[in-house]
């Protein structure tokens, strides 16, 4: 099995084409569609890296394979499945996460809120068939409700769930977050595993300046991870979760990934004008009235 990563700096999101060298079979994980915020406009170069490899290699795509709706990039996933006539899968638990944002979007009725967006909902411990390449689902909630690790022979994904030890795990503030399911995510789905399994994360924000770095192991995250060890309790991890997220701004593509990525990376419809929109909730969180002043 090779495993190839692409690095999107402007999000600090990996990708990973996943491929059996012999037969081709391959899963592509977590690919970006490039957005620019002050602009508005989408972009594909992260994506066409991803497609133009995949024909430089001869690979056969089996599935995208998302690990939860990211809060912090645009999915290219529909890009990828168009260009490598291939599918994309999520975990079941989207349809939670639909339910929770249909709301903060104030989405229609006819808006689906069961994951037919998707080509396939994933659920715990199903073995995904790619080929040659068996893909082992485990489900690790915690980040978000849908969150999904994928593991694949001695290598584990593990999207925003658990990240390098120096950095630590995934926030949980987000609608169905929760730093008690994240800490039994890691705690006893992940490292439960083989100490020498392989740890492929989902982002690295390079702390304190240096190199990037994207692969550790089950071992070393047990031993070193900066937030949560073998030994950490769950006392000890939610309380150190609940201060640090109280504390933490809020993505900066949140909002436009959101509306994208629920929807297994489809663009909104576009109006009579002929012109696509995001919708922006103007403080969600803090009501104000007409001039702003806070209510």
């Amino acid at each position: 099995m090779n495993i190839k990563s692409f690095f999107d700096v402007a999000t600090h999101t990996l990708t990973y084409v996943v491929w059996d060298p012999e037969t081709k079979d391959a899963v592509v994980i977590d690919p970006v569609l490039d957005f620019d915020p002050d602009s508005v406009r989408t972009g594909t170069e992260s994506a066409e890296k991803v497609i133009g490899f995949a024909h430089e290699q001869d690979l056969r795509v089996h599935w995208i394979l998302e690990t939860h709706a990211h809060a912090d990039h645009l999915s290219g996933g529909q890009l990828l499945k168009r260009r490598l006539d291939t599918r994309v899968a999520i975990g079941e638990k989207i349809t939670v996460v639909q339910k929770a944002f249909k709301n903060v979007f104030d989405l229609p009725d006819h808006f689906k809120v069961d994951g037919t967006q998707f080509d396939k909902l994933i659920t715990h411990g199903e073995c995904i068939d790619a080929g040659s390449l068996m893909i082992e689902a485990i489900a690790t909630p915690g980040h978000t409700p849908a969150c999904m690790s994928y593991r694949i022979q001695d290598s584990v994904f593990t999207g925003d769930t658990l990240f390098m030890p120096d950095y630590g795990t995934g926030r949980t503030d987000f609608p169905g977050g929760c730093a008690k399911a994240l800490y039994h995510s890691v705690h006893e789905m992940l490292y439960g595993l083989p100490d020498e399994t392989r740890v492929f994360v989902g982002h690295d924000y390079q702390p304190n300046g240096r190199d990037l770095r994207f692969e550790t192991t089950i071992g070393e995250s047990k031993r070193s991870n900066v937030q949560l060890q073998m030994h950490t309790t769950e006392a000890e991890f939610v309380k150190f979760r609940a201060e640090r997220d109280a504390v933490l701004k809020a993505p900066k593509l949140l909002y436009q990934s959101i509306q994208v990525n629920m929807t297994a990376g489809q663009l909104p419809g576009a109006h009579a004008n002929g012109i696509r929109y995001l919708t922006m909730p103007l403080n969600r969180t803090r009501s104000t009235d007409e001039f702003g002043e806070p209510i």
